[in-house]
């Protein structure tokens, strides 16, 4: 196979966004990575190539799944999306409510909504944690439960890049009995038949593309002059690439970053969202359960991210660092450069997963790139 070979399917109108796609692998932005794109429910451009691994040893097929980091976030919030939708979940109720146990350390008043829109002020956790305690859901929702907010909840966002999935997914565990991950598969990735998964089986290590770390000196952890809030998120215990090799990490459910898929995955799943509920013709939620995501929750400068955010429920929106055409649009990335762009004016999803990593936790050229070509040719912005 040579270098840049790219296969699947691109609708003739989007022909140009395949031209992107087979210049990031030509020029060696990309190693291996997937991009698929949703109009009104229907799949047009869905691409694959490169390769899974740095040896090239391994090509990447139309099959092959890759750790998206904080992608994953935004499934995360669509299974709250989807209880809540159910009238299990009041967003504006207390987390206390839920989980009795979330009111100590002062955060009595502290809602749903702001482990949400991570305005919650536990981007963190006090205590000093190793990578190996990210495996132990109930030592790790312990602790948050029991801390103080590092500033008041619902003044200011600040990135929970870790902690939300803990946060959302005890809520969600709570409510319905279950692990987050385990309503994800039974209730929306089994019945789409979407190949994503936060608590990856042991069966499709096989499958898995390896990680290539940002270039030393582009990450968040490594930038000079942060503030105690910024430090405690990045580096306790912070992100270490290769634990995404370990059975350990693509195991265990890490809701807000250990999520296992490809772009053809996140975008058929958040096209239930791009389409009032409504996905390969199941209802999963109600128009306006979905709506409920754009309803902005706290903008301002992110106190981790040291930039503008705008955050609705679960999900970046217009307005704020991501530039976005139309108005009740959104978006997630994930560390390293994956992408989900969900325009419900458009009514699309715009996906990318990739395994040559950049120092971003919120997209960069390569998505973009994609993105533009794909607004081109639709006549948006």
């Amino acid at each position: 196979m040579a270098d840049g070979v790219v296969e699947g399917v691109t609708h003739d109108r989007y022909a140009a966004v395949r031209d992107v796609f087979e210049a990031n692998l030509a020029s060696g932005a990309d190693l291996g990575a997937s991009f698929c794109a949703t109009v009104e429910g229907e799949t047009v451009v869905d691409l694959w190539g490169g390769w899974a691994d740095p040896a090239k040893t391994r090509p990447w097929t139309r099959d092959t799944i890759v750790n998206v980091y904080s992608t994953t976030k935004t499934m995360t919030a669509l299974v709250a999306l989807l209880v809540a939708d159910r009238g299990d979940l009041d967003f504006d109720a207390p987390v206390a409510r839920y989980w009795p146990e979330f009111a100590a350390g002062g955060k009595a008043e502290v809602k749903v909504s702001h482990l949400m829109s991570h305005s919650a002020g536990l981007s963190g956790w006090q205590e000093p944690i190793t990578r190996e305690d990210l495996y132990d859901w109930e030592k790790m929702t312990r602790l948050l439960a029991a801390q103080t907010p590092f500033w008041a909840p619902g003044t200011a966002p600040g990135y929970h890049a870790l902690t939300q999935g803990y946060l959302v997914g005890e809520v969600i565990r709570r409510i319905t009995g279950k692990s987050l991950g385990t309503v994800f598969r039974e209730e929306i990735a089994e019945p789409l038949g979407a190949d994503f998964w936060i608590g990856l089986p042991a069966s499709e290590d096989g499958r898995v593309a390896e990680l290539v770390p940002p270039a030393p000196g582009t990450t968040q952890a490594e930038v000079r002059g942060q503030t105690e809030i910024q430090r405690n998120m990045a580096n306790n215990p912070g992100i270490h690439v290769d634990e995404t090799k370990t059975r350990a990490w693509r195991g265990a459910e890490i809701p807000a970053a250990g999520g296992t898929g490809n772009a053809r995955s996140v975008a058929q799943v958040h096209a239930i969202l791009a389409n009032g509920g409504v996905a390969q013709g199941r209802r999963f939620l109600s128009e306006a359960g979905c709506r409920k995501a754009l309803e902005l929750q706290i903008e301002g400068e992110d106190l981790c991210l040291a930039g503008p955010a705008r955050f609705g429920l679960g999900f970046g929106l217009a307005g704020g660092v991501v530039p976005l055409p139309n108005p009740n649009a959104m978006y997630w990335g994930g560390y390293g450069g994956s992408l989900i762009i969900i325009d419900m004016d458009a009514r699309t999803t715009f996906a990318y997963a990739m395994n040559r990593m950049v120092g971003t936790t919120q997209g960069d050229t390569r998505a973009f790139g994609l993105a533009m070509a794909m607004w081109a040719a639709l006549g948006i912005g």
